[in-house]
Parts: structure tokens; sequence; C-alpha cells
């Protein structure tokens, strides 16, 4: 038995903690918060979510030992002082009975209404399913709250509360899971926070999520900060009266109110502009609330006259206001002792959306929220377009909305004047995309502001785009590497993988009917008669599935063909005929099913063979490649391949030149390579010791075939400074 005080001191301290805990986020808190919007018959509901939620949580108990019941009553707590109504209060009470306890969502919607239990149920991660990794399970809960926000976006609003009351708790957690919860705090809710337009949950989120994932950098910038404002209190209400009275001189109204700004956001520009912290100016921000829309632009000159503005550094969000429907006046101006301030400038209603974003339209009043507010129409806008860019896959849904969360937009025009709200980085192919989706498929190129542009260019503020397209054209894969928007991503990805799908089924049926023929089986063998057992043995639903498989390595064509073989009458196996009449012809024209590997880099006159690679369809070599010496591989891992009479497309080949260096002498190999009709994808000039003479350097090059090739080589060879030229 242990007598050490050690386990009655951390009861004491347990115990010290819930009362206190109880005080600050008790029942009777939260009640003496819901009296000053809400009525006694929706407080009642409250109190008895509390009831019903204290009951099935009894004897859980959280990390830091208090009871469990004090997390829910604690999000509630968050909520009710944005002033939500009584049924999103209810389910952040009872946000974590169907995770947590036997409590079914059948039993809240009896209990406490069908609207209720589709808050709770959409909060609620889905269950642990054996052999489901926690990557897995976290994408699919992801992808079921976003389900749920298109049916009531307040599922967000509990969640994000949630998220925040768990990181203020978050000193109780072990070091690993604590960064792991803050960088997913950092990359997906704080994010969403600002995408919604909710500002207040999102700047205490970012702050405290920095401060976990980097301590010793966030203790570092508390002390920064301090040092460089000095009596930062002094200053701002110097800045605040100043501003006051030159704004009430003129007959405006005014609330002005002055900040230091977040830790976090000024260590996020300083990453975003790569700034040190000394470059860093406007650490003081300071919001001008004025009552009418008019009066924000008569303040803005009051501020300017008041204090020289920064030229440059300013900004009209009421003109063109953001996604999450946040508007205000921005601008910067030099201060007192020559700091520079942000100073904002809004209507009262303004300041509301700004603070609470979609939050603002369900908050009491008068009994009633607006179903049609706009920011919540653009929300479930963006919710839509997320869900369907995310395919079947929720892992790529995550990483959808990862990418797709931008605090910074900007906005173009049509060559109609239609505005379009883009991400900043976006190019002229998103662009499309957000017109029509056939007009990116279709498009080749841009005309910004009257001027061809590449469509990798981003795109910049007030520009107007005009996409040039061709009936021919397709989606390009290596747009990937540069578009912004989920949309665009989604369907360039979905139209790649229908061009694999039909790629891997022709590929895969040229397969199967050589590896037929090679077991002396006719030609009509495929037929549905012959095709249907075979495709049941494989677990099939179509022919087409099983040619995509083989196509793409998935199966191996010699081992599916004896499927077809017959039941032996006479105990012989069937002939088999030449291999050398069945191999394979390489068009050149296969596409992603067909890859040619870069050890040796084979061209049409080389002599060939495949290997079947699983997810990556058949890899092509030189016969004399080293790594086909070395690499035996079974009769159904290698497939005897020549090239089509009709062979098309360039290819790569790699020469190793010799030369004396002279000047000009990559461009006289340049020259000459191109006069050979051929281009350079690559060059590699290795180091050589200083006062050397010889140098060696290695192209890549493209050609039709060998003889295209040994053109190329000739060309070179008359150089005067090359010694020699080969083909690597």
């Amino acid at each position: 038995m242990d007598f050490s005080p050690r386990p009655m001191i951390q009861k004491i301290g347990t115990a010290l903690r819930t009362q206190r805990v109880a005080r600050e986020f008790g029942i009777e808190t939260l009640v003496r918060l819901l009296s000053e919007y809400l009525p006694d018959d929706q407080i009642s509901d409250v109190r008895r979510a509390y009831t019903f939620g204290a009951e099935m949580h009894a004897g859980q108990s959280r990390s830091s030992g208090e009871p469990y019941i004090f997390h829910p009553l604690a999000v509630a707590r968050i909520l009710a002082e944005m002033r939500l109504d009584h049924v999103t209060l209810i389910a952040a009470i009872l946000h974590d009975v169907i995770e947590d306890t036997d409590v079914s969502k059948e039993e809240i919607s009896r209990q406490f209404g069908a609207e209720v239990a589709l808050l709770v149920d959409g909060v609620s991660k889905i269950e642990k399913i054996e052999g489901m990794s926690r990557q897995d399970r976290q994408a699919e809960s992801f992808r079921k709250l976003l389900l749920a926000m298109t049916d009531d976006l307040r599922v967000i609003l509990v969640k994000l509360a949630d998220r925040l009351h768990n990181m203020r708790t978050l000193g109780a957690m072990a070091g690993e899971k604590k960064r792991r919860i803050a960088a997913e705090t950092l990359e997906i809710y704080a994010p969403i926070a600002q995408r919604l337009g909710i500002n207040t949950l999102r700047r205490e989120l970012e702050d405290l999520a920095f401060a976990n994932l980097h301590p010793h950098r966030y203790e570092v910038f508390v002390k920064a900060v301090a040092e460089r404002l000095g009596d930062a209190k002094a200053l701002i209400r110097e800045i605040e009266l100043k501003l006051s009275r030159a704004l009430a001189d003129e007959g405006i109204g005014a609330t002005v109110v002055g900040r230091q700004k977040s830790y976090y956001s000024i260590y996020k520009k300083m990453q975003s502009k790569r700034l040190k912290f000394l470059d860093v100016m406007d650490l003081l921000g300071f919001r001008v609330v004025v009552s009418k829309l008019d009066e924000c632009y008569r303040a803005l000159g009051v501020v300017h006259h008041v204090m020289k503005p920064v030229p440059g550094l300013f900004d009209d969000y009421i003109a063109n206001s953001r996604g999450n429907g946040y508007q205000s006046l921005h601008t910067t101006c030099v201060g007192p002792e020559g700091k520079k301030i942000e100073v904002q400038i809004r209507t009262r209603e303004m300041h509301h959306v700004a603070e609470s974003g979609i939050a603002a339209h369900w908050q009491y009043k008068l009994g009633r929220k607006d179903a049609n507010a706009a920011p919540q129409a653009r929300a479930r806008e963006w919710l839509q377009m997320l869900l369907e860019s995310s395919g079947s896959g929720a892992n790529e849904l995550v990483e959808n909305v990862k990418v797709d969360l931008f605090p910074d937009e900007i906005y173009v025009f049509t060559p109609r004047g239609e505005i379009r709200r883009l991400p900043k980085g976006a190019t002229s192919v998103d662009f499309a995309y957000t017109v029509h989706t056939e007009l990116g498929d279709r498009c080749v190129a841009a005309r910004v502001e009257g001027h061809l542009e590449p469509l990798n260019t981003p795109l910049k503020n007030g520009q107007t785009i005009e996409i040039i397209t061709s009936k021919h054209a397709r989606p390009n894969a290596a747009w990937l590497n540069y578009v912004k928007t989920a949309k665009a991503r989604m369907r360039i990805r979905a139209f790649l993988k229908d061009q694999r799908e039909d790629e891997a089924i022709r590929l895969g049926r040229r397969l199967l009917e050589i590896a037929l023929r090679e077991l002396a089986l006719p030609a009509n063998t495929l037929n549905a008669t012959n095709v249907a057992p075979v495709l049941k043995s494989y677990h099939l639903d179509e022919v087409e599935d099983l040619y995509a498989s083989i196509g793409t390595g998935e199966r191996l064509a010699p081992l599916v063909a004896r499927h077809f073989l017959p039941d032996p009458v006479d105990g012989k196996p069937a002939t088999k005929r030449s291999s050398d009449t069945m191999a394979l012809a390489v068009e050149g024209t296969e596409g992603l099913l067909v890859d040619y590997a870069r050890c040796c880099r084979p061209i049409p006159g080389d002599d060939i063979i495949g290997y079947v690679s699983t997810s990556r369809g058949i890899i092509i070599h030189r016969i004399d490649c080293e790594h086909v010496r070395a690499r035996r591989g079974g009769p159904g891992e290698r497939i005897a391949l020549v090239w089509s009479p009709t062979v098309q497309g360039d290819f790569m080949a790699e020469l190793k030149l010799q030369a004396i260096n002279r000047r000009g002498l990559l461009a006289g190999v340049a020259g000459a390579i191109t006069e050979a009709n051929s281009s350079i994808e690559n060059v590699q000039m290795p180091e050589r010791a200083s006062g050397e003479e010889a140098i060696e350097i290695q192209f890549l090059v493209t050609v039709r075939n060998r003889t295209h090739l040994a053109q190329v080589l000739k060309r070179v060879r008359h150089l005067s400074v090359v010694d020699k030229v080969s083909r690597a």
C-alpha cells in the first residue's frame, strides 16, 4: 500500500480544479448568461439537456481530472457568449453522448427533437472499424462533418467551440498528441473558422495552436513584441482618443477600439512575406465602427488627415467583399513615434458579421433566424463544391479542404464584366473552370488584359481574363502543378483517371489476346460464354474490369489466360506457338499505361522487352540493358515486345559528349541538335577540376527512332570542339 502523500495531494488538486471549473462553467453560470437573451422555456430545455448529459457522462473524467460534463458545458458557454440559439446550445451539451456513451441518435431525437439529433450526430466521429487506420477514421469523420454541415451549418459552430475548449485545456495532453492536435487546428479548423467569417474563434484557435506547436518560438514572440511596443496600452489609448476626437469634430459618431495584433498573425506575416521580426511594422490594429455606409468613406478621409497613409496599403473590402461576407475598409498609416498601424473601418452590422460570420445569423433576434443570409449561402456553395471535388476518397477530401482554405483572395473579371473570386496564386485554368467545366477542359491559352499569357501565369486583382479554347483540347496532367482551386484539381484528376482506365482496358485486351494465342486458344475465346466463369472467379462484374486490371499490371495476362483453357480430354496440354510471333507491338500512343525505362531509354529500332509493374502497366527496356540482364523475371512478368511499323511520337535518348571547353560550346552543340530536328530536354555538366580543358556533358534529347538518333550524333560529331559523342 502506498502511504506517500502524493495520491492525496493529487486528489485535492483535482477537487480544487473541479470547484474552479464548476464556478466558471457550471450550469448555473451558463443559465445566468442565457437569461440575458433567451426566454425561460428555452432555458428550461437547456437545463434538461444538462441533466440528461450529466447522467450519461457520469463516472467519466477528462485528462485534467474534472468530471467530463464540464467540457460540453464549456462548449455551450462559448456558444452562449456568441448568442447562439437554444437548439445549438442543447446540441453542444450533448455533443459527445453518441460517441462516448450508449445513447443513440434516435434516443436524442425522441428526447430533444430531430434538429438537435442531427447536430449531435454530425459532430460525432465515426465508430472504430477493425483494420481502419487513425488517419482514415479521421478523414471519414471529417467528411461526415462536412455532409452534416450541408444540412445545418450550426454543426460546424459546435465543432469549432468544441475544438476551442480542447485547445484551451491542451496542457493536460502528452507532448506528441498535443502537437498533432495543434497542427490539425492550424491546418483545418482555424482556416475553416476564417473561411466562415468566425474571427472571434479563429484568432484564439491560431494563438493557442501556435503556443502548443512551437512553445519556444511563441515565448520569444511574446517577449519580442512586448519589447518593441513598450507601454502598448498607453499608446493605444493615445491613438483611440486622437481618432475619436477627430471623427467627432466631423460629426461622425464612431467607436474606436485598438488592440495588439495576435502573435500568430505576426508570425504568419513574417513567413508569407519572408520578413524579419524587426521588419514587421504594423503590430497594432484599430477598428473604427460607424453607423452608416457613407460614414465609412468619410471616416477614411478623417483617418488619413490625422495620420499619414502608407501608399499601396489600402483595400476596399466593402465594394469587393470577401467570400465569407467580410466587409471593411483597410488602411495602414504612420502613427505616433513612427509606428505603423492598421485601421479597419466598418459599420456596426459589418462588424457583427466580421466577428461572428455565419454565426451572426443564428444569434437570437425576435425568435427568428435568417436562413437565406448571404454568408450562409456562400458557405453552402463552398461546401457543395468541396464535396463534389472529393470523388470517393475521404483523404482526398481532407487534402482538398486544406488546399482550398485560402485566407487571401483576388477578384478578376470575365470579358462581360462578371466578377470571379479566386484564391491568391490562381491561374487562367482555375478561372476557366470557375466559369464552366467545359471551358476549362477545352482551354489552350488566355488573354489577360488583352495580352496572351501562359496558362500557368498567376492572376492579379482586377484583371480581365478571356479564355481561348479548341474543340480538340483536353485537360493536361501538367496543370495539376499550378492550379489552386479544388474544382480545377477534381476535374483534371477525373479526366486523367478516365483516360487511364480507357488506355488500361485497350492495353489489357491486347495483352490477354497475345497470352491466349500463346496457349493456342482461338481468337473467338473472349466470348460471353467463356468470359462469365472467369469474371466470377475474380469477383468482377464486367469484362472491361478484367482488361483494366491486366492493363495496369494488377493481374498478369498469362495467368488470366490459363483460366480460359478447357478441361483436357486426352491429358495433354495445349500446344504452344512460337513466342516470336506473339510479341506485343508498341505503337508509342499507349499513353499512361506504358512507361519507358530511364536506365536505358529505349527508342524505336532497339530490341526491347517489357516487365509488368503493378499500377504502372508495362515498363519497356532495351534487351541489352544491364537491369534486364540482372533481373530474369518469370514468364508472367516478362513480355515480348516489338516496335509497331507505324510507331509514333518523340522518345528520349541520352547523349554523352566529351569536348574542349570553349566559349560558345553549348550554343554550338544546341544548334547542331536543333538542325537535326531534335530538341534538348535536359543538360548536365559535371564539375571539373580547375584548369582542365576537357569537359563531359550529358544531353537528354528527343528523337523519333534510331535512324533519327544517328543523324543527331553525326551533326554533333562534325563540331571541331567535340572529341567524342555517343549514346549513353
